[in-house]
């Protein structure tokens, strides 16, 4: 269990945290997230420490994001639930540790970057993408919502980019990550590969750190081969996801003759009623909430979901049967009303 996530630190001044479950495409699970909490204040002391480098294992992908399996477990016992409980509380004190770090992170989005795993890399100071970068909030592939701060940064994204993103759960690429705010530089996969050890390789202890990193990051950077599509979306998407409910954003697609309006409503109808309301009450919500606040509302609704049947209907139909056939028990956006809703934004409230 110890070997899941792996600590190394150079001569120079250089820590890594190597995610390393690479055939679970390296989801994190609690036994992860403690050491990384705990390397991370170590680290944070320690004035021979300069950098830290966060990546993952294999070829695929950085993070997956949570291990999911263990959440649908929450169910069986009274113990699992508190299990499910305490990995919620453990992930979202790591991820906000990493946005007020004091020295930088450099992120590894490179290929799978999905749910926990851009919460992980989204407050990190310096986040890279390749042309591997596969990057999503799919929560509401699995009658979830999207948590690990998302309500916080994805209303930072341009317009109404990030309601589009956090409803509909679109696998985006580099460009589009850049667009949003997700990532900062684009390196190809081989030339990231030679940027991180260069960094391990450099004496930190002699260098001015912030001037020193960004002359490397310059040096290894490019422009993605594509532009990003989401830029050219941008006015059509705030058209339809700048409205107040589901309903309307829906009609509006609706009203709207596109294939792109079209696809992307089938596409919203096909996820959870009851997610797709929490969602946008959530994000909405959170306009003029601080990261702390967006994440406390985030424990709040994740313990709640911990005890709704959609979520568990979710999760069964994509990642135990693979089915993709969910039956969900609020099957129309007017079985699950406003008061259903206002329930889930309240602590221990909430019945499945």
């Amino acid at each position: 269990m110890e070997n899941e996530v792996l600590f190394s630190v150079s001569d120079g001044g250089t820590a890594t945290i190597t995610l390393n479950r690479p055939k679970a495409l390296n989801s994190l699970s609690t036994e992860m997230l403690k050491p990384i909490g705990e390397k991370l204040k170590e680290w944070q002391a320690n004035d021979e420490i300069h950098l830290i480098i966060l990546r993952g294992s294999g070829e695929k992908g950085f993070c997956a994001g949570g291990d999911i399996k263990t959440l649908y477990n929450a169910r069986s016992s009274q113990e699992a639930f508190k299990n499910a409980e305490v990995f919620f509380e453990e992930e979202y004190q790591v991820d906000m540790a990493i946005y007020h770090y004091p020295k930088p992170i450099i992120a590894c989005l490179d290929g799978i970057v999905m749910g926990g795993g851009v919460g992980l890399t989204f407050g990190a100071s310096h986040r890279i993408v390749t042309e591997r970068t596969k990057w999503a909030m799919p929560e509401m592939n699995i009658g979830f919502f999207p948590d690990v701060g998302a309500a916080y940064f994805l209303n930072k994204a341009p317009g109404f980019v990030g309601y589009y993103l956090a409803l509909t759960a679109s696998v985006i690429q580099a460009a589009d990550v850049l667009f949003v705010n997700g990532a900062d530089s684009y390196m190809t996969s081989d030339k990231l590969h030679k940027f991180l050890t260069r960094i391990e390789q450099t004496d930190w202890h002699t260098q001015e750190i912030s001037t020193a990193l960004n002359q490397l990051i310059e040096e290894y950077s490019s422009n993605p081969l594509t532009n990003s599509e989401l830029a050219s979306l941008q006015n059509k998407i705030d058209q339809h996801f700048s409205n107040y409910t589901i309903e309307e954003i829906v009609a509006s697609l609706d009203n709207d003759a596109s294939k792109f309006s079209h696809e992307t409503k089938q596409l919203l109808l096909s996820k959870s009623p009851s997610s797709l309301k929490i969602t946008l009450q959530q994000l909405i919500d959170a306009r003029d909430k601080t990261l702390k606040e967006c994440f406390a509302t985030d424990l709040i609704l994740a313990k709640n979901f911990l005890k709704h049947e959609d979520f568990f209907e979710g999760v069964r139909s994509v990642v135990i049967d693979k089915d993709r056939n969910p039956q969900y028990t609020y099957k129309t956006l007017a079985e699950f009303t406003d008061e259903d809703k206002k329930k889930f934004f309240h602590d221990n409230s909430v019945k499945s």
